[in-house]
């Protein structure tokens, strides 16, 4: 295997200054119907559409769903029931307070907010017995399609039934209230970093080093050995390590 000489290797290199376009790939002259532009396209609209929540329009559906009140067919247990419901819409879950004591009639009032997912027509509810000592148990269930009236800007107000161990539609019978509204999209918030303040200050000394002021907590310099007191005054067993101790004098 030969080597090329010097000489040869200087041949093959191109000296002289570059030119102000060399790899660099300018606006103008870049066609816009590139894969390269395609995709910086492409990345701006995702860009936009991680920053505003939604991935078009100005507008977000949003649901309302009011629990006002149910009447149930049984009460289970020898006490009175603390009724409360767990709604299901989409991939999120609300849940009421519980009615303490409301026994088969609940009453909780309770307004429920979110925005509906495309794809999302029903709702799922479900009414449980709230325990202290055991798993709540779950008393009535029932799916609920959403009223196309709320979506033409109308509530709409319905008994829905309930199913149970009574029976299909034979649990009882629950109070809800639709309305459905277009809302503008808001960008989404970021929370700003947090900034830590010292209330107090307080002087460290360290062998070698002069009084200075140090935000609580202090830190030691690098290279000094962890261990060692920093209340002023104190000098650490042995003095002080190797890497702050003074060169002797030269006779």
């Amino acid at each position: 295997m030969t080597s090329a000489n010097p000489s040869t290797r200087r041949d093959q290199v191109l000296v002289g200054t570059l030119p102000d376009d060399f790899l660099r790939a300018s606006p103008a002259t870049a066609d816009p119907s590139g894969p390269q532009q395609q995709q910086i396209h492409r990345d701006e609209e995702t860009a936009r559409a991680m920053q505003y929540g939604n991935t078009g329009g100005a507008t977000v559906g949003r649901l309302s769903i009011t629990c006002m009140q149910a009447k149930l067919a049984k009460n289970y247990g020898v006490t009175r029931m603390d009724p409360y419901c767990r709604i299901r819409i989409g991939h999120a879950v609300f849940e009421t307070p519980t009615d303490m004591n409301g026994a088969k009639n609940p009453r909780w009032n309770k307004t429920i907010q979110c925005n509906l997912q495309p794809g999302v027509d029903a709702i799922h509810l479900e009414v449980f017995d709230e325990k202290a000592f055991t798993t709540d148990n779950r008393i009535a269930w029932t799916l609920i399609q959403l009223p196309q009236l709320i979506f033409s800007g109308e509530s709409k107000e319905d008994w829905y039934p309930l199913s149970g161990k009574q029976g299909e539609d034979k649990e009882g019978m629950i109070n809800i209230v639709f309305a459905y509204q277009q809302v503008p999209v808001m960008p989404m918030m970021y929370a700003q970093p947090q900034t830590m303040v010292y209330a107090q200050q307080m002087p460290v000394v360290v062998p070698g080093y002069s009084y200075v002021a140090s935000p609580v907590p202090a830190y030691l310099p690098a290279g000094y050995p962890m261990g060692y007191q920093t209340q002023p005054g104190m000098m650490p067993p042995g003095g002080p390590p190797p890497a702050l101790q003074q060169p002797p004098p030269q006779q």
